[in-house]
């Protein structure tokens, strides 16, 4: 039984930390999220905001996140217009990994740290044996914190 449960642990364990920030890439995924990840993994937040724009999955959580991640990367960075799309994505998705990490690092960028928090806390329960997000976020508050 012990073991049984060390390997259900394991399990989902691993299987937390394989997640990317938006959501595990599917067998099939469409064009735009395939064409909009590797823009966004090359820095070309500009050329990741032209191709969602043109996919225009405004009912997609991953869609939003996306969307927000790249108007608050890009330079001069767009905050309002992140925001907005990171309560999109939390609005169809409320455990959203992804834009509850980067709606959280926003809420720091904007002064925000019992904003950041609550966004912490609630990774916390959607992260139930720990997950990158939740890391890089709680890393990302601590050191808003020593910076004060």
């Amino acid at each position: 039984m012990k073991k049984l449960l060390l390997a259900a642990v394991l399990l989902y364990t691993f299987a937390g930390l394989s997640q990317a920030a938006d959501s595990a890439p599917a067998k099939q995924d469409p064009a735009w999220l395939t064409q909009s990840r590797a823009s966004i993994k090359a820095e070309k937040y500009d050329q990741a905001i032209q191709q969602l724009q043109s996919a225009n999955e405004t009912s997609s959580a991953d869609w939003n996140n996306l969307l927000g991640y790249s108007l608050r990367k890009k330079q001069p960075p767009d905050l309002v217009g992140a925001e907005k799309y990171y309560q999109a994505a939390l609005k169809i998705d409320p455990d959203h990994r992804g834009a509850l990490e980067y709606y959280g690092k926003l809420k720091l960028i904007n002064n925000d740290l019992p904003g950041a928090e609550a966004l912490l806390a609630k990774l916390d329960k959607v992260c139930t044996f720990g997950c990158e997000e939740y890391s890089d976020l709680k890393q990302a508050v601590q050191k808003y914190k020593a910076k004060k």
